[in-house]
């Protein structure tokens, strides 16, 4: 059981690190309907403090600023850059 578990924090470190070293930096946020749902991207614009970056993550369903049925909203949070 130990080696299962082992093996998916793994696989899951092994993912979510991918992920980050494959996300564009930009130094601004994309505007609107400009970030396909799901889509990372690291703004470095100042905001999340030194030794921070700002982590992006397209939503989905959009329009005019209310989500439809299913929707998600994009989302920010400060990770520590790497």
């Amino acid at each position: 059981m130990k080696k299962a578990c082992f093996g998916i924090l793994i696989f899951s470190m092994a993912v979510g690190t991918t992920a980050y070293c494959n996300a564009q930096v930009l130094k601004k946020e994309p505007g609107a309907g400009q970030l396909p749902a799901g889509a990372v991207v690291l703004v470095d614009d100042g905001r999340c403090g030194k030794g921070m970056i700002k982590q992006v993550t397209g939503g989905s369903n959009m329009s005019g600023g209310q989500m439809g049925a299913g929707g998600s909203a994009r989302t920010r949070k400060c990770i520590p850059k790497s």
